[in-house]
């Protein structure tokens, strides 16, 4: 299992997505003898989960039933072991266009957090790319390795700890973009600009306070970066229901003669009229949108390396 090569069966050894619902799915190591346990009851590694095919319905001992998928990054981003606050999709797509992002792109990263950034990204760049990554905390670094390893994007990916601030990426003119998730990145601008290529790059970094979002923009005009501009992005999700409406009756006349004779009508004839307006229903699918909505994550500035 790779989350950059995919196939079709479970082996031991996987990182599996047990599907119980949209709102509920955890991730699980799939191990001989392992047993997994779920609402439904239990599953057992060995004979429900090694050898069936990813996208598996699978029964569980209570007689329910879950589905097991293909880990992506996606995935990974909803359930992965929260050690940080991680960016969710909705900026991760963004910043991967804005940025630029193929195959075979070097990018520079920091810090790395819970790598929900850097699984979407490696998987932007394989299989000729490379993601340079540092992080600050030293247990966080080394838990990024150990994952990386197990999801088998290790030789993609290299992890430092160390202060980006301070001492820099550690490398020098080979990144095609930069990202920068840290309290005071205007102190790293200087060393986001010396490891871009000497033919230029793009820059973004995510910031939750404007103050953070000003001081930025004024460190990247100081730098000779161009092109400085701050985005924010609000999910808004509607949810697409049936509803009932009353159908009303417009009546028979046709043209202004038969409506002319209809206001001559009597009171009792017109409210008869008023009442066969409403008469049966007819189901719509209506979007509606959430009371309540995800507001704002953070500000994200994007500015290009100039040439001149």
């Amino acid at each position: 299992m790779s989350f950059i090569d995919y196939r079709e069966t479970i082996k031991e050894g996987d990182t599996a997505i047990v599907f119980l619902g949209h709102e509920s799915m955890f991730p699980v190591k799939v191990q001989h003898g392992g047993k997994t346990q779920t609402k439904y009851g239990v599953i057992r590694h060995s004979t429900d989960l090694i050898g069936k095919r990813y996208g598996s319905k699978v029964t569980c001992s209570k007689g329910g039933w879950v589905y097991i998928l293909h880990p992506t990054p996606e995935l990974w981003t909803l359930n992965l072991p929260h050690r940080t606050q991680i960016l969710y999709s909705t900026d991760i797509s963004l910043i991967t266009m804005m940025l630029e992002l193929k195959p075979g792109s070097v990018v520079c990263e920091s810090g790395t957090g819970s790598g929900s950034l850097s699984h979407a990204i490696i998987r932007t760049i394989a299989p000729t790319g490379h993601l340079y990554t540092v992080e600050f905390h030293q247990q966080r670094a080394e838990k990024a390795i150990e994952e990386f390893e197990e999801h088998k994007v290790g030789h993609l990916v290299t992890v430092k700890n160390q202060d980006v601030c301070k001492n820099g990426f550690g490398i020098t003119h080979l990144a095609d973009a930069v990202f920068l998730d840290i309290p005071s990145p205007w102190e790293a601008i200087g060393h986001a600009k010396s490891v871009l290529k000497r033919e230029g790059g793009r820059i973004c970094s995510f910031s939750p306070c404007i103050e953070q979002v000003q001081r930025t923009c004024l460190a990247l005009e100081e730098h000779g970066f161009a092109e400085c501009n701050t985005l924010e992005i609000l999910l808004r999700v509607y949810n697409v229901r049936t509803i009932s409406l009353p159908v009303p009756d417009l009546g028979k006349g046709i043209g202004g003669n038969a409506r002319a004779e209809s206001d001559k009508g009597s009171p009792s004839d017109q409210g008869a009229s008023s009442a066969g307006l409403q008469q049966g229903n007819a189901q719509f699918k209506s979007g509606v949108p959430p009371r309540e909505m995800v507001g704002h994550t953070g500000y994200l500035t994007f500015a290009t390396k100039s040439l001149f």
